[in-house]
C-alpha cells in the first residue's frame, strides 16, 4: 500500500500490502529524550490541533479511501481517534529512536469503538483492524520495504488474544503479529497495556542477529477495505520506560480495564 495503486489487480494487491513495510527513511535522528520520570514518549499530544490534518510531527500514511481522523479530550489527556469505512485504510507514522536495552517496555492506551465486521489477521482476505499500533526496526537489507522488521500489536476481531504469526500479505516477510485484544472485550472500554518489546523482538526475529536494539519508528492505522465494513478506535499516550518503572499508566485520568 505504500506505492501508488498499479493498473492491474496483482499490482494493486502488492502495493496494498507494503503498507506496513515502507516506514520514514530519513538521516539518522539522534535518540529519544527521556523524561524525568525515566520514560521516553512515543505519542503525547499536547492539544486537539492538527496540521494539514493530521498531528504535528507525525506524517500521513493513506493507502485507501478518506482519512477520518481526530484528536480528542480524554479525562486529562488527548488521544487520536480513527475511523474506517469500507474503502479506508490509512495511519499516522513518525520516526522514533530509542534503545531497548535501557527502556524495553511499551505503555499504551487504547480503546475499540467498532470492530471491522469478520476481521481476522490470519487471512489476507479478512486482514482488517480497529486499531493498531506497529513498532519498526532498522533494515536488513535492500529494498527496505521488504527488509525492515516490524513489530504489530492489534485489536483484532476472530483471532485470539495471544495469537502470534507473520503478516499474510503479500510481501509481509518481516512483519509479526500479537494479538492483544479481540472481540471479547469490550468496545468504549479503554485498557492499558505494557509489553517488553525487547523480548517480543528476540522471539520474532530470534534470527537476526546483526539487528541492533534501537527502534526506527513507531505507527498507529486502521484499515476495513477488505472486510467492507466500519471501524474506529481510538490510542492514547504511548511510551517508552525502564524495567522498573510504570510511568503514567497506574494513574491515568479516564477508566482502565486491565
Amino acid at each position: 500500500m505504500a506505492q501508488p495503486i498499479l493498473p492491474t489487480l496483482t499490482g494493486r494487491r502488492i502495493a496494498a500490502s507494503l503498507f506496513f513495510f515502507v516506514l520514514l527513511i530519513l538521516s539518522p535522528a539522534p535518540g529519544a529524550s527521556a523524561a524525568e520520570d525515566g520514560t521516553v514518549p512515543a505519542a503525547h499530544f499536547a492539544s486537539t490541533e492538527l496540521v494539514q490534518g493530521i498531528p504535528p510531527g507525525w506524517v500521513l500514511d493513506r493507502k485507501a479511501g478518506k482519512v477520518n481522523l481526530r484528536l480528542e479530550k480524554a479525562g486529562k489527556n488527548f488521544v487520536v481517534r480513527l475511523a474506517s469505512d469500507r474503502n479506508s485504510s490509512f495511519g499516522i507514522k513518525r520516526e522514533l529512536h530509542v534503545d531497548l536495552k535501557e527502556y524495553p517496555f511499551l505503555n499504551w492506551r487504547w480503546r475499540a469503538v467498532r470492530l471491522p465486521r469478520g476481521g481476522d489477521v490470519r487471512n489476507a482476505a479478512t486482514d482488517d483492524q480497529a486499531v493498531q499500533l506497529y513498532v519498526a526496526f532498522p533494515a536488513t537489507g535492500f529494498p527496505e520495504a521488504l527488509n525492515t522488521p516490524i513489530i504489530g500489536y492489534i485489536w483484532d476481531n476472530e483471532a485470539p488474544r495471544g495469537w502470534t504469526g507473520r503478516s499474510e500479505q503479500i510481501g509481509g516477510g518481516k512483519l509479526r503479529y500479537l494479538v492483544v485484544r479481540n472481540r471479547a472485550d469490550r468496545l468504549g472500554e479503554w485498557y492499558a497495556e505494557r509489553r517488553n518489546v525487547y523480548e517480543d523482538f528476540r522471539n520474532f526475529f530470534w534470527d537476526l542477529k546483526e539487528v541492533g536494539t534501537v527502534t526506527h519508528g513507531i505507527q498507529f492505522h486502521i484499515n476495513s477495505q477488505y472486510t467492507k465494513s466500519d471501524a474506529e478506535g481510538c490510542i492514547g499516550d504511548v511510551f517508552f520506560s525502564r524495567p522498573d518503572t510504570r510511568g503514567p499508566t497506574a494513574s491515568a485520568p479516564f477508566p482502565v480495564v486491565r
